[in-house]
């Protein structure tokens, strides 16, 4: 995989491990995975990228290398709080108190959260195919439940979801990556082995499901709290979704957004949801443009 350049590390942030790699130089670049992946879905922009940024690119709390805390009745340690807390402590860790994110996927739901809770931290902030967790909830109908069987499959109560999966976590990843609009041919072969293996770790699978579960419970209570307090992020937003994707089909994206936060911009890109393999070129153009003001 392509981040030879990259220094790995491991970085104590409150009560876990989080796991990453770093290179490059200039201002500071937070990359934020979805599921079920590492912070190797950012493989084929790393290097470009790292001409421009200092890019720090890490296993969300777990997922990956980073670590897998225990949980509890209320999932709060895998709460989008929690996990964004993670990754301002991180970049914390190596001097940055304002950065730039761009984030695809659950690490998109993180960063929604981060821009929110450290107003200060997130300077741009750059969302990959998601809407806001709380809209797609509520506008669930059988066409997104289908697309999107995973989000109701992991939220059931322990061990169902854990069971299942555990049975067979390599074609539950398969399964999942596979059937989006592109199928496994963005992958390189080793990046979806690594993805397999770090699912088939001790206590990875729970981890996952308890993600879900809390952006189905604690996620949406944090989420109402802040519409309520008319609380959006305040940070320039942009939004990319794959015009073959679930989000294309089932949301109107931009409206979405500007329910939530105060400066949007965005638009489909040609691919599906995986942006970040399947069209990387494009993202990076996207990223330097949106970037660019800060750029030293």
């Amino acid at each position: 995989m392509p981040f030879e350049d990259f220094t790995p590390f491991r970085v104590a942030a409150g009560d876990v491990d989080i796991f990453g790699v770093k290179g490059g130089a200039g201002p500071p670049l937070l990359l934020l995975h979805g599921h079920p992946q590492t912070h190797l879905i950012w493989h084929r922009c790393a290097a470009q990228l790292a001409k421009h940024f200092t890019v720090i690119a890490t296993d969300l709390r777990g997922y990956g290398a980073s670590a897998r805390p225990e949980s509890d009745a209320t999932h709060t340690p895998y709460s989008k709080r929690a996990m964004a807390a993670d990754q301002v402590a991180v970049m914390r860790h190596f001097g940055y108190d304002r950065f730039l994110v761009c984030a695809h996927d659950r690490g998109a739901r993180v960063a929604h959260r981060m821009a929110l809770d450290h107003p200060d931290a997130v300077e741009r902030l750059m969302l990959l195919d998601i809407a806001p967790t709380l809209a797609m909830y509520e506008a669930t109908d059988r066409t997104f439940a289908t697309l999107y069987f995973h989000w109701f499959l992991l939220i059931q109560p322990e061990p169902l979801p854990e069971t299942l999966i555990g049975a067979n976590p390599d074609v539950y990843v398969d399964r999942v990556m596979g059937s989006r609009h592109a199928g496994l041919t963005p992958f390189a072969p080793e990046e979806l082995d690594a993805y397999r293996s770090a699912l088939r770790q001790p206590g990875a699978v729970h981890a996952m499901c308890e993600d879900y579960r809390a952006s189905a419970t604690i996620d949406l209570e944090h989420d109402r709290a802040d519409i309520e307090r008319g609380h959006k992020i305040g940070c320039p937003l942009r939004i990319l979704w794959g015009e073959e994707g679930v989000i294309e089909k089932c949301f109107e994206p931009l409206a979405e957004w500007r329910h939530v936060a105060r400066d949007v911009s965005g638009r489909a890109l040609p691919c599906g949801h995986y942006i970040p393999e399947e069209v990387p070129a494009e993202l990076v153009t996207e990223m330097l443009a949106f970037f660019e003001t800060v750029e030293q």
